[in-house]
């Protein structure tokens, strides 16, 4: 019996996957449990314009996350401080400072989560922060720290 997984399933395959299984399986456990739905053609055509959907959508996100990375090369969020001798701060400035400050300034709803800050910025100058879009796509954005 051929059938579609609407699910994940554990050692069967993945959600719109095609797999074969018995016929004792499939009725009394795959569809019983609504885990999938048998492949007529009618099902098959469904999946097939389901997925060819979802591609269209994920292209759209890619395209969007690359003019967003294009957006943020040309902007720089600048925050001020209090520092001590040669530059050092007192304190640092953390993922979650940088997204409030991009919000303030330009307006920018960036997640702090998608900042990928090795460690929080700890001296004044120049830093350019990835920041990931997509998984195919990561910016950078400048951030500028000076002196209070």
């Amino acid at each position: 019996m051929k059938v579609i997984l609407l699910e994940d399933v554990k050692s069967l395959g993945k959600k719109g996957d095609l797999v074969e299984v018995n016929d004792g399986y499939g009725r009394n456990f795959i569809l019983a449990k609504k885990l999938g739905v048998e492949a007529t053609a009618k099902n098959r055509n469904d999946l097939k314009l389901k997925k060819a959907h979802e591609d269209k959508l994920a292209a759209q996100k890619l395209a969007d996350a690359k003019a967003f990375a294009e957006e943020l090369k040309k902007v720089q969020v600048t925050l001020k401080i209090k520092a001590g001798e040669g530059g050092k701060l007192f304190g640092s400035i953390s993922s979650k400072e940088i997204a409030q400050a991009a919000k303030e300034q330009l307006d920018l709803e960036l997640d702090k989560k998608k900042l990928v800050l090795p460690s929080p910025i700890k001296a004044v100058g120049t830093t350019m922060v990835p920041v990931k879009l997509h998984p195919q796509v990561t910016a950078e954005l400048k951030v500028i720290v000076q002196e209070a």
